[in-house]
């Protein structure tokens, strides 16, 4: 479907109105096809070496850390799939963001800064609980910058379901 027949995108903001936005979303209905695995390499994607540290913030290389979940591996937990989702916008890895997303809330394509002029600061989870024993809710505040302007903080409430031994992003409030 071409763009000009598509039904408009909606813009999420992020920090609290005081930034731009970052992500758009098309709102056409889903099929609910699974995205298949493994996920194809972005050639617009930062490029990275496997020793270069993980931008979650976990003490570890990107390819010790959220590389595997990047490359198709299921995410052991809830915190690790959103840590890894933080990476994936770093490096604008729509793929993976589509395929973590719960079909029944995935839009059907995701629009990152293709022009590169975010720039991520840092994550911090805040705190992480399992509200039952197949859903799990993550806080985190992350930062970043787009192009010159002032660093902005963005907290967000994160929802998680477990289905089928794969966590997905379920929708944030």
């Amino acid at each position: 479907m071409d763009r000009d027949q598509s039904i408009p995108l909606s813009l999420r903001e992020m920090g609290e109105g005081r930034g731009r936005s970052l992500v758009l979303f098309d709102k056409r209905p889903l099929n609910n096809a699974p995205i298949p695995n493994p996920i194809p390499h972005n050639p617009r994607m930062p490029t990275s070496t496997p020793t270069d540290p993980c931008p979650c913030g976990r003490p570890a290389n990107y390819a010790q850390c959220c590389g595997p979940y990047h490359a198709g591996a299921a995410a052991p937990d809830a915190e690790t799939l959103m840590r890894a989702r933080y990476s994936a916008y770093v490096r604008r890895d729509t793929a993976y963001l589509l395929a973590s997303w719960h079909p029944s809330t995935r839009p059907a394509a995701l629009s990152l800064d293709e022009g590169g002029r975010t720039t991520w600061l840092g994550l911090t989870v805040q705190r992480t609980l399992e509200t039952g024993p197949e859903t799990a809710e993550v806080v985190f505040l992350a930062r970043y910058r787009i192009g010159g302007g002032s660093a902005v903080r963005m907290t967000e409430h994160s929802r998680f379901v477990r289905e089928a031994g794969h966590w997905y992003y379920l929708d944030a409030r």
